[in-house]
């Protein structure tokens, strides 16, 4: 995906770079394949603020994105690219033989007449889903299901991608973006290809506005605040933290505290991802 630059009109304009959307098909979606999206702000089901900064924004309509590609043995043609507001990669709409309609996460590589597959049989070439057990080992995979039959739950946003490393017994080993090495179930499905849009990382807002519009609100640094509000806060002029670690508003360290609970699934990391 080209990036566009612009004219320095403005302070604004000056430091832009937003994504150039000529490589779109299509500006409307399928209506069949949405829905209504309601926002939350960073509440969970009670109604409590658990993110921070998240608000406003533009309204937006979900998309209905096939996770799972359990459509097996039936080969579809892409007809439409399309913008997607609820993620960072692109989206593809396929029209399969038998009649039915879904959207996809569109690989790198791949356009409007191009054929994608699921199933087992499926070749290993970008858009085709697979179970791990039939991925040759060194592929380059993404959209990677955690429970088989639950649809693709990690390797999603732009330019993401994961790689198999190899079998063991029944597990597949896959090293995953950030570096760590997991066990996955030979029966989990994935997506054979690197997700598109890869420039996604080098876009910059330009403005305070743009951050607004995507639903994120102002973030106060501590220093800023009075001690009452904030660790960091206090003193006179501009003073340093003055503490161990950073911290919260809370006095919770910020940065470097390991927050991962779940000890259950740690048998199926093999290597961590901040080992050296």
């Amino acid at each position: 995906m080209p990036l566009k630059t612009f004219k320095p009109t403005t302070p604004s304009r000056r430091g832009s770079v937003l994504p150039d959307f000529s490589t779109l098909t299509s500006k409307t979606p399928h209506k069949s394949l949405t829905k209504g999206l309601k926002k939350r702000a960073g509440r969970n089901n009670r109604g409590k603020i658990t993110t921070r900064h998240r608000g406003g924004g533009s309204k937006r309509t979900y998309r209905l994105i096939d996770f799972k590609r359990d459509n097996y043995g039936v080969p579809g043609k892409i007809v439409t690219v399309e913008y997607d507001p609820n993620r960072s990669v692109r989206i593809a709409l396929v029209n399969y033989v038998d009649g039915d309609k879904r959207y996809i996460l569109l690989p790198n590589g791949l356009n409007v007449g191009d054929v994608v597959m699921s199933g087992p049989e499926a070749e290993d070439r970008a858009g085709n889903a697979k179970p791990l057990s039939s991925v040759s080992n060194g592929t380059i995979i993404h959209n990677i299901e955690m429970t088989p039959g639950q649809g693709g739950q990690i390797v999603r946003s732009a330019g993401g991608s994961a790689q198999v490393l190899a079998k063991e017994e029944k597990y597949t080993l896959v090293r995953l973006p950030s570096g760590e090495v997991r066990k996955f179930l030979n029966t989990c499905m994935a997506t054979v290809g690197q997700l598109g849009n890869l420039e996604h990382k080098n876009i910059k807002s330009g403005k305070a506005g743009r951050n607004r519009h995507l639903g994120r609100r102002p973030s106060v640094r501590g220093s800023a605040m009075t001690p009452r509000d904030h660790p960091h806060g206090g003193g006179e002029g501009r003073s340093p933290i003055g503490l161990k670690n950073p911290k919260t508003p809370w006095g919770k360290v910020a940065l470097g505290h390991r927050t991962r609970k779940n000890k259950r699934t740690d048998v199926f990391i093999v290597r961590r991802r901040y080992q050296k």
